[in-house]
């Protein structure tokens, strides 16, 4: 494997990919304005003048609260975009590694979600990245789905981030402790999707292929991820920062996160021989960079 396309340019995960590349792995990012998911015609050309051995779709309209007041624009991009990256994987023969997300379920349930458990989306970005789903899986049979959930790393903006920045200038915060889900770090993912590539290109198994969950181990609520942050943030020097422990209500958002966030990761494994670290460590390492001694 010497070349993975992957959609976008700044997200998350486009730049832990570039960062965890190994030497001879060329990662070629494709983002606006050359590269736009909403756009059929320059998905398909972008792709078809790269010559990749695999593509990655990490791009998507993101914006949970903000796809409410305009859904229509959140499924073109994350609903029919997938589709359009999916039919050029499909006429390239390469395999196809697209990023999905825990909203496509509506968190009820009392255990962890796995693949096969029926997805109940309750927002606008929920359904257009469902939508998603559903065009890789009938446009492209060779791809993986990957739900991923709590995504945060050492670049652009997350929980993270917003944790230590409030936390330079306050000594309590209030941080929602009835929503559970497991802590993602964008680093790890990329570890994992360069594992998952390299084996797809390798290995036509059908069984390598479908919906898999990928989440950082061990399981939190955003409060008790606030303070896993804060803690790290003290031994690198921080002054102690305190967590109130709030309700989802206490702090209304004009989408409804569900309360269960939690994914088996167990299928993966099984089949990939793929976990991800625990996320405790992850968000230490996480912190640990971001303020150095």
């Amino acid at each position: 494997m010497k070349r993975i396309a992957v959609t976008g340019l700044t997200g998350q995960v486009v730049s832990s990919l570039i960062e965890r590349a190994p030497r001879g792995v060329e990662m070629l990012a494709l983002g606006r304005p050359r590269f736009d998911l909403s756009s059929r015609d320059m998905v398909l050309a972008s792709l078809r003048s790269v010559r990749c051995d695999a593509i990655v779709n990490a791009a998507a309209y993101t914006q949970v609260d903000k796809a409410e007041s305009e859904p229509d624009v959140a499924m073109r991009v994350n609903g029919a975009g997938a589709g359009f990256v999916a039919e050029t994987a499909a006429e390239l023969k390469v395999p196809l590694l697209h990023l999905s997300t825990d909203y496509v379920f509506d968190g009820t349930l009392d255990r962890p979600y796995r693949e096969d458990d029926e997805p109940g989306p309750t927002g606008a970005y929920g359904r257009s990245k469902l939508e998603g789903e559903k065009q890789i899986a009938a446009r492209c049979e060779n791809s993986v789905i990957l739900r991923t959930a709590w995504v945060y790393s050492p670049f652009g903006a997350n929980f993270v981030k917003t944790m230590l920045r409030l936390g330079e200038t306050r000594d309590e915060i209030g941080v929602v402790a009835d929503q559970i889900g497991n802590p993602t770090n964008a680093l790890d993912i990329a570890d994992a999707l360069l594992a998952i590539a390299e084996r797809l290109v390798d290995d036509s198994d059908p069984r390598l292929r479908g919906v898999f969950h990928m989440t950082g181990r061990g399981e939190a609520s955003w409060a008790d991820m606030a303070d896993a942050i804060f803690s790290a943030a003290e031994r690198q020097g921080r002054t102690p920062v305190r967590v109130k422990r709030i309700r989802t209500a206490d702090y209304p958002t004009p989408a409804r996160r569900p309360a269960n966030s939690r994914l088996d990761n167990a299928k993966l494994e099984a089949s990939y021989g793929v976990a991800l670290p625990k996320w405790r460590d992850s968000v230490n390492a996480c912190v640990a960079r971001l303020l150095p001694h």
